[in-house]
């Protein structure tokens, strides 16, 4: 899906070749931003949406130099340039993709652990998640400044899987965080994790049956074209922090990192309404296009029972208990 050009690859490596933003005394401040979509991704207008609000509660000079359509690689180097402070500023990640830094991290986004959206809405409108995003900053130098999503996952394959029954040693890519492959293993599919910009090649050689993922990025990256499948598992509401590279943020002007933080609260809200909202109409949509196939799956309630032991376990592991049942009972 992504193949970089030369040229592309040259004018990265320029990129990461400097430093990321300017603090010069008198000049303006310039951020750089990258996603992997196009303007009609939630993740892009919700990025734009941080650009505008950061500009109008701040009263200095700041601009803006977003790169789309993965220009800049994908999430997993996303992390790395944040972590070392060099190429990207500020962005959207998946916590499953910062689990190389903070194994802690993806406990927020694992499957099954919001009820619905309204039990999701309130625990990203609440502090439940202050002490992930400490280890967060102090293990990858990453600040949360907000939180998009509100994508609903399901199964996306090149078959049906409509069953527990047809789940059953399904070869499917999960992220990279543990705790995915452990919650699929637990409910009997064969996951495996591989890179999210291979799952498109993945699919057509058979090298797995699918995937897991929202409706926004099925459609903006054609994944329907391999995997025309959709089973209504729905078995996480995705959280995307809206992130900075901490060696960047620290260097910036008071009233522009309070500006950052405000902006980044109100952007996540701004995202999280167009994201929840979107779902289901953009499954609509691809369905009535004929793009993909929506299935019925009977046995989520099972799922629920065979995954909760493995949450525990993971949460216990991480010293993280207390925080799982705080989440669990809000």
């Amino acid at each position: 899906m992504f193949n970089y050009s030369i040229k592309t690859m040259a004018a990265t490596a320029v990129l990461l070749g400097t430093v990321s933003t300017a603090f010069a005394d008198g000049h303006a401040v310039t951020l750089r931003g990258a996603s992997m979509f196009d303007e009609d991704h939630s993740f892009t207008k919700t990025l734009r949406e941080f650009e505008r609000l950061v500009a109008e509660n701040y009263d200095g000079d700041v601009a803006f130099d977003l790169r789309l359509n993965g220009e800049l690689g994908v999430e997993s180097d996303y992390v790395t340039y944040l972590n070392q402070g060099v190429a990207v500023d500020y962005t959207i990640l998946a916590p499953s993709n910062m689990a190389v830094f903070s194994e802690s991290i993806p406990l927020m986004d694992m499957p099954f652990l919001f009820r619905d959206l309204d039990h999701w809405n309130a625990v990203l409108a609440s502090d439940a998640f202050a002490p992930l995003e400490d280890d967060l900053r102090e293990a990858a130098g990453i600040v949360i400044v907000g939180y998009h999503g509100g994508g609903v996952r399901n199964l996306v394959s090149a078959e049906p899987i409509t069953s527990m029954e047809e789940l059953a040693d399904h070869r499917m890519r999960v992220m990279g965080a543990p705790i995915q492959a452990l919650t699929f293993d637990a409910v009997g599919a064969a996951p495996a994790a591989i890179a999210y910009n291979e799952v498109y090649n993945a699919i057509q050689t058979g090298v797995i049956a699918g995937f897991e993922n929202e409706a926004a990025s099925i459609q903006n990256l054609k994944f329907y074209e391999v995997a025309p499948h959709i089973s209504l598992t729905q078995h996480t509401i995705t959280v995307r922090p809206i992130v900075m590279s901490a060696a960047i943020y620290d260097e910036l002007p008071a009233d522009l990192q309070a500006a950052i933080m405000t902006a980044g609260a109100e952007a996540g809200a701004f995202g999280r309404a167009l994201e929840s909202g979107a779902d289901g109409e953009i499954l609509q949509e691809m369905s009535d296009a004929g793009q993909i196939v929506i299935h019925e799956f009977a046995g989520r309630d099972q799922m629920l029972e065979m995954v909760q032991p493995v949450q525990d376990a993971y949460a216990a592991e991480l010293g993280a208990t207390e925080l799982l049942e705080s989440v669990r009972g809000m």
